[in-house]
């Protein structure tokens, strides 16, 4: 029996053995949150910025907490600034770990404790989270996450600079954002108008480039920190996208992109230019577009009726060029922008597509074609002509054409029935000859345009006559083509019985007609001319013409001729 009790005791005493840990000998580390990512661990040197909770082993009774402080704890490690048992745990350590570290007393506190709160020969438990480390040797970090396909120009100190970005800490948290506030922050880069870690991060950048930019403390806000949302001796990591770049001694810059192979004539100051655009920022983003108007803007150049570097840009251009035109906001809108339309301080760009231009002094231009070899008669004021044409704007834009009617225009040359500047064009032609017509609108339809023509548009005609009738001045029915028979009377007397009822006259004036020794005003009904004419001269209204009634109003004009000339 005592045999037995003493076997028990002893194997009770064994398993007591076994079951208890027994003091630790070093550090116990727990990593039970890892981050994914982990692009640095804490080494010795390195500052480090955590949060934790210290626990007692024994009891788990808390002992401190840098959470109920409100301010993460900050030091050295490696260093001995910490106890040895933190500063073995904290090592290889990621921001945003999460660990567990149990430190033995000779690797804190000891047999003798500290300050009433440890006690002595206490295992101390420590749950930290990393926000952060640098060291004092750290540079700042940058990294392209993405780039323009081209890249004419980088960020140079002294350049203005306008970018967007998104801040946070080194662990994720977010403090600040240009994009919340709806509008980008501009700067003159590398005048100290930002910490300095953010100066050199922005150097070298591209207009619609991305960038990460990682800043150690030391070059941001250092111990102070910045409000609520910086905490002292954070790294800052900004996410950073440029949008606009200039410096204030840039210039216009004027890219040719499209150009004709024929130019004739360039702009100049004063005149009147109708051209298409696209505006857009440096980054890419549309701020206006003729094109979604349906219309081409429309100004004087030199005059000041439009940003100073357009005025400037718009010098010297062709008809149907197009252009890249860089304007710097100096040239343009300057610090106060366009409300709701151009930011502050914005470079524009503009693609311009120049439909035409001209000046107010510009005559109606002619080239003839083709001209026949003969041509012994020509269209003048009051002819009837029959021609054929094409209209066209300047770009090539066909507008109107006779090929798209049954048959050929008709018109009266002088009497105010087409645009002065066709009617100028239609003149000195020969029957078959063809001509190429530009119309300055002053010439054509003016500012107000016509149906189908764009306000103050030139206009282009190819021109054809095809049919020439000589006509008389206005106000007359009948022209003698060189002297009349005189006297008139016994002329137009055909039978010789002292009176001329209408047939005869009117076989006397067709007479004149076929010899060519007078004209009937073209366009009307002969027989109605011919019989208005007789009424003229039958002055009792008789159905014939005597000689006293053509003495009467012979006399009659006469004594009206007289009374003009006095």
């Amino acid at each position: 029996m005592e045999l037995a009790l003493c076997l028990l005791l002893l194997s009770l005493h064994v398993a007591a053995v076994r079951c208890s840990p027994g003091p630790l000998l070093d550090v116990v580390i727990d990593r039970y949150d890892i981050p994914r990512w982990c692009p640095r661990e804490a080494q010795t040197e390195d500052f480090v910025r955590y949060h934790f909770n210290g626990t007692f082993y024994a009891d788990g009774k808390k002992f401190d907490s840098s959470h109920d402080r409100g301010a993460a704890f900050i030091s050295q490690i490696g260093l001995g600034r910490l106890i040895t048992g933190m500063d073995r745990g904290l090592q290889g350590m990621c921001v945003n770990e999460r660990r567990r570290i149990t430190v033995p007393p000779h690797l804190a506190y000891g047999s003798i404790g500290t300050g009433g709160v440890i006690p002595a020969d206490a295992v101390l438990v420590f749950d930290v989270l990393l926000l952060d480390i640098w060291n004092t040797e750290d540079k700042v970090q940058t990294r392209t996450l993405s780039k323009a396909a081209s890249c004419s120009r980088t960020a140079a100190a002294s350049d203005f600079i306008r970018y967007h970005y998104n801040g946070t800490l080194l662990c994720g948290k977010p403090f600040d954002s240009s994009y919340s506030r709806n509008r980008t922050y501009n700067i003159y880069l590398g005048q100290g108008e930002v910490i300095k870690g953010m100066d050199e991060g922005l150097l070298g950048m591209c207009v619609g480039e991305r960038r990460l930019i990682i800043i150690p403390p030391f070059l941001a806000y250092g111990e102070k920190g910045y409000g609520t949302m910086i905490p002292p001796q954070a790294t800052l990591v900004f996410e950073v996208v440029m949008v606009d770049l200039f410096n204030p001694k840039d210039n216009v810059t004027v890219e040719v992109k499209e150009a004709p192979e024929v130019c004739t004539r360039r702009t100049v100051v004063g005149d009147y230019i109708r051209y298409h655009y696209n505006g857009t920022f440096q980054d890419g983003t549309a701020f206006d577009s003729s094109y979604q108007r349906n219309s081409t803007y429309n100004t004087y150049i030199g005059k000041g009726y439009v940003i100073s570097g357009m005025d400037k840009a718009l010098q010297g251009l062709c008809m149907g060029e197009k252009r890249r035109i860089t304007v710097p906001p100096h040239f343009a809108y300057g610090e106060n922008g366009v409300e709701n339309l151009i930011p502050s301080s914005a470079v524009l760009i503009f693609d311009i597509h120049v439909i035409d231009f001209h000046n107010p002094n510009d005559p109606v231009q002619i080239k003839v074609i083709y001209k026949p070899e003969e041509c012994n008669m020509t269209s003048e004021a009051d002819d009837v002509i029959q021609y054929r044409y094409n209209c066209s704007l300047m770009d090539g834009t066909l507008l109107y054409s006779s090929d798209h009617y049954d048959s050929a225009p008709i018109t009266t040359l002088g009497a105010n029935k087409v645009i002065q500047g066709l009617d100028d064009g239609l003149r000195g032609m020969c029957v078959g000859e063809r001509r190429e017509v530009v119309v300055p609108p002053h010439w054509g339809h003016g500012e107000g345009g016509a149906r189908g023509v764009p306000s103050s548009a030139v206009l282009f005609f190819e021109l054809e006559l095809l049919e020439l009738t000589k006509g008389v001045p206005e106000g007359y029915m009948f022209v003698w083509l060189g002297d009349g028979p005189d006297p008139l009377f016994p002329a137009m007397d055909l039978n010789g019985d002292k009176e001329v009822p209408l047939e005869e006259f009117t076989e006397f004036i067709m007479l004149q007609v076929k010899e060519g020794r007078g004209r009937l005003r073209p366009g009307i009904d002969v027989h109605s001319i011919i019989k208005d004419m007789f009424n003229n001269q039958d002055r009792n209204s008789d159905g014939k013409i005597v000689p006293d009634e053509l003495k009467l109003k012979a006399d009659e004009d006469s004594e009206n001729t007289r009374r003009d000339e006095l």
